[in-house]
């Protein structure tokens, strides 16, 4: 979706004229989100004054200039990107132009997601300062928690849009290459083949999906499993099948099958052969 089309489906803004003293605020901010939607980094640089102030008060910490052009390349969406949805339209008061959004996570079937604010004062045509905001909010059987924890994020060295994109790394990694099936696997060599580092990942997993890396890999194993039960029709085959989706122990194998189904793998091929 782009920019002026998710503004618009928010409130209909083509009723929404800026006031003339706000004018060319509105111009530099449509230009800046539209280099920012193609990742036209070049178009992005040139309209931030070379001292500009960016801040990240997701991560609490002020971004140098001479890391902005690689922190704005990572925060970049995709071309595919479909995550992201604006909130509210866009919102100009003399040269401070205000941005709502939300930017659900990829891997938590839709129940994580950031709420974020972004500020951009301009000044001669150029943005002066950015003020970038974020909440993690996790939807916990029908309600919302709040993560704002500021010492674990802060450590991360990864912005709100930079997690969104762990996200989306992380689940097309499990995905396409399926480390889970590996009974060795470990987050060190998660972290390897990512590229992230092991805290991030684990503040991924504990903080977004709610779970421990192995919680993770085993409810990757177990669904793997499921999908191939359709003609099994002994216990001895599913557990030939958990060895080979990756898990080590047959005992933890049985208490994650009935985590997940409320059955033993017996009492699952019984029912399912009755349907």
């Amino acid at each position: 979706m782009n920019v002026e089309a998710g503004w618009s489906t928010c409130l209909g803004t083509e009723a929404y004229q800026p006031d003339p003293e706000s004018a060319a605020t509105h111009a530099v901010v449509m230009n800046y989100h539209r280099a920012w939607r193609s990742r036209d980094i070049d178009a992005l640089l040139a309209l931030l004054d070379p001292q500009v102030e960016y801040n990240d008060f997701f991560q609490g910490r002020q971004i140098p200039l001479a890391e902005l052009r690689d922190y704005l390349l990572s925060s970049m969406p995709a071309a595919d990107d479909e995550t992201q949805i604006y909130t509210d339209r866009l919102r100009v008061d003399g040269d401070t132009a205000f941005i709502q959004y939300q930017v659900t996570l990829r891997g938590s079937q839709g129940l994580a997601s950031f709420r974020a604010c972004e500020a951009l004062r301009v000044r001669n045509g150029r943005v002066v300062q950015v003020d970038e905001h974020a909440t993690l909010v996790r939807q916990m059987n029908a309600l919302s928690k709040v993560t704002t924890a500021r010492g674990p994020v802060s450590r991360l060295g990864l912005s709100a849009r930079q997690l969104g994109q762990l996200a989306k790394d992380l689940q097309q990694y499990f995905e396409q290459r399926q480390p889970y099936l590996n009974a060795d696997l470990d987050m060190s060599q998660v972290a390897t083949a990512t590229g992230y580092t092991r805290n991030q990942i684990s503040f991924f997993l504990n903080q977004v999906l709610g779970c421990s890396f192995y919680q993770h890999i085993n409810r990757l194993r177990l669904h793997c499993l499921l999908s191939q039960l359709a003609d099994v029709s002994s216990t001895q085959r599913v557990d030939e099948l958990a060895k080979a989706a990756g898990f080590r122990s047959l005992s933890t194998f049985y208490r994650c099958f009935r985590e997940e189904t409320g059955l033993s793998p017996r009492a699952y091929l019984e029912r399912h052969a009755k349907d």
